[in-house]
């Protein structure tokens, strides 16, 4: 099996978060807004993933333990929980700059702060 060094996959993750940090604070289009939730969750199952991971370590699925080392699933259950709702966030976050876009004509953030009812 072919080694990883154990600090990239945190990194990465990590800088994910970052450019998330960075949309959320630097971008006003609520699409690019949205793009750094889908980011930002990216990034969060990345982390989830790299602290499951265990070199040569076989996934608890089999009836018929192997030998060796098994990896936690409860990373990768969690990680798969995210998705789910990540995809239903950002399925509703879309609708709700779909609607806000045929009532202002503008995806700006600021500009959608003055919605009322």
């Amino acid at each position: 099996m072919q080694y990883i060094p154990f600090n990239i996959p945190f990194v990465a993750a990590a800088l994910l978060v970052g450019v998330a940090l960075f949309i959320f604070l630097f971008k006003r289009n609520l699409i690019k807004i949205v793009m750094g939730v889908a980011i930002l969750s990216s990034g969060v199952n990345l982390f989830l993933i790299a602290l499951g991971y265990r070199a040569g370590g076989v996934a608890p699925i089999y009836t018929a333990t192997p030998e060796g080392v098994m990896v936690l699933p409860v990373p990768q259950a969690l990680t798969l929980t995210n998705i789910v709702i990540t995809v239903s966030v950002i399925a509703l976050m879309l609708t709700m700059v779909m609607y806000i876009y045929r009532h202002m004509g503008d995806i700006d953030a600021k500009k959608s702060r003055l919605l009322k009812g």
